[in-house]
């Protein structure tokens, strides 16, 4: 197996013919995804959510992963996802949350219907541009609110990882989200966390991630190999073993700012 390049300096670029591309990988999954993708430090929505805030909009819902954060702490949310297989998951874990399938450009939802808009894990889906645009329409004022889960990958075992799950989770996590002039400079803030799972479980993982989805048979045989050696034989862990996954979450907080 080759070397691992070095981690990259600079956030990611997608163009919008990527994003969209990419993205068309989650609509048709959602359950997978659910049960194994980790959630969120309890923290993160304390730092994002603004005093005397009593509505969100939760851009990218997905599963509902963050909304879950955000309708525990008391929150009247609106879930945004382009996916109904996502969606559905969500409706049944959350039926009290209001669900609308659209993209994070253009949700449809009523101007200035948020206190808070949020994206985790999703902004990077979404056209940023645009995406500020909405999320400034939606707030009126307000906070706008950008979360990151990424593997750790200034760990070295978990950098090797990242590259054999072709994880992309290798952009600095202290790099600033795009948001552009309608919102202040974003205040950022992190954890460090790990997630226990199984080598099982990293399979699980690897098979929600959005390169796996769109790839051919042959080239997932090859990424499930790669992977059972690495846990496996290169590092000697045994089938079942619970291991501790370094996490590091990210968590971009801007208001928007008063039009002229």
């Amino acid at each position: 197996m080759s070397p691992v390049p070095p981690r990259p300096t600079a956030a990611p670029r997608l163009t919008e013919a990527a994003r969209l591309h990419q993205g068309e990988a989650f609509l048709a999954t959602g359950r997978r995804y659910d049960a194994i993708r980790p959630s969120y430090p309890a923290g993160v929505v304390d730092f994002l959510v603004p005093a005397g805030a009593r509505t969100a909009v939760d851009l990218g819902a997905g599963t509902g992963l963050f909304t879950a954060l955000l309708d525990a702490h008391g929150l009247e949310v609106s879930a945004v996802d382009p996916s109904a297989a996502m969606l559905e998951v969500l409706r049944a874990a959350l039926p009290r949350v209001r669900t609308v399938q659209a993209g994070g450009e253009r949700t449809g939802l009523p101007d200035g219907c948020a206190d808070v808009v949020t994206a985790a894990q999703a902004w990077h889906w979404i056209d940023p541009e645009a995406g500020a645009g909405e999320a400034a329409r939606l707030l009126g004022r307000g906070v706008l609110g950008i979360v990151s889960n990424q593997l750790d990958t200034s760990v070295p075992w978990v950098h090797r990882l990242s590259r054999i799950m072709h994880a992309g989770d290798v952009h600095p996590p202290r790099q600033p989200p795009a948001v552009g002039e309608r919102f202040t400079a974003p205040e950022g803030r992190w954890w460090h966390w790990t997630q226990p799972i199984t080598p099982e479980g990293l399979h699980d993982l690897m098979a929600t991630r959005s390169y796996h989805l769109r790839a051919t048979d042959a080239v997932r045989d090859r990424m499930r190999a790669n992977l059972d050696w690495y846990l496996l034989e290169h590092l000697g862990h045994a089938p079942g073993e619970l291991l501790e996954l370094p996490y590091v979450t990210s968590a971009w907080r801007c208001e928007v700012r008063p039009l002229c």
